[in-house]
């Protein structure tokens, strides 16, 4: 059993809604982008999502795609990402899911990257820009590596869409709340419940929600119809405003225990 599945079985075991938060890798810089993954997993988040950044990040809204700006000013690349993850896994106690677009993942070789990716204790790779139709090379290799690919599906998802991803997916399925980029919105989007359960009908994986997710609010109504919430965009905010500070982690974890007061199924 992967970490992904075993967290998943035990947020259910629980009744509890799952939290993914999301930063991107060397923002605001490598030493305290590391030291905000291991403040966000002392803080008992469920899994870590590490962005890799991107020179064109099509669908991130301005907070993160100034993120990736960031990282890569500093330097980031792929193989920073995974180098990252490696040194920091034995420490974390979470799932890390690298978050991903394409292109870098290709750039870097389907075959090496899988390779690196399992040598790092990466638990899933979610690339973006990838539709299930396309991605068999990735996922057969990284499931040979015992890496799990995780799908994305949007409100706007056919129901072969979604049994394709559904078929081919592993760990979990991330279900978009709402056309449009990243960004924190005052209220969750009517479409994310009826989107996981057309994915319900054909899947019994668990289904992260993310788009939008800002408030406890928004986890606590997530959790009735999903088992967890990706927040993204709400954290990235923190790390902007408070990069020159030395309690910066603290705070993105302070942010992210916030979140997660509310992280109960109703």
């Amino acid at each position: 059993m992967s970490r992904l599945e075993s967290t998943f079985g035990r947020l259910r075991a629980d009744h509890r809604t799952g939290l993914v938060t999301y930063v991107t890798a060397g923002d605001p810089d490598l030493q305290r982008s590391a030291e905000i993954l291991l403040a966000l997993d002392a803080a008992g988040v469920d899994v870590l999502e590490v962005g890799v950044p991107f020179s064109d990040p099509v669908a991130d809204g301005p907070v993160i795609q100034r993120a990736s700006e960031r990282a890569l000013r500093q330097g980031m690349t792929l193989v920073g990402v995974l180098q990252m993850i490696a040194d920091l896994r034995a420490k974390l106690a979470a799932p890390v899911v690298l978050f991903s677009y394409v292109n870098p993942i290709l750039r870097m070789g389907v075959d090496p990257f899988a390779r690196a990716a399992a040598a790092a204790g990466v638990d899933g790779v979610l690339a973006l820009d990838l539709p299930a139709d396309e991605a068999g090379e990735l996922r057969d290799r990284l499931g040979e590596e015992g890496v799990d690919t995780i799908f994305v599906l949007s409100p706007t998802s056919t129901v072969g869409r979604i049994a394709r991803a559904a078929a081919l997916g592993r760990g979990f399925l991330y279900g978009v709340s709402r056309l449009g980029v990243t960004g924190a919105r005052a209220q969750l989007a009517e479409a994310a419940r009826p989107l996981v359960e057309r994915i319900r009908a054909v899947s019994a994986l668990p289904v992260a929600v993310g788009f939008g997710v800002s408030r406890p609010e928004h986890v606590r109504e997530i959790g009735t119809f999903a088992d967890a919430a990706v927040v993204g965009s709400a954290l990235v905010s923190v790390v902007e405003e408070a990069a020159g500070r030395d309690d910066l982690a603290a705070r993105v974890s302070e942010r992210a225990r916030w979140l997660m007061g509310s992280a109960v199924n109703g």
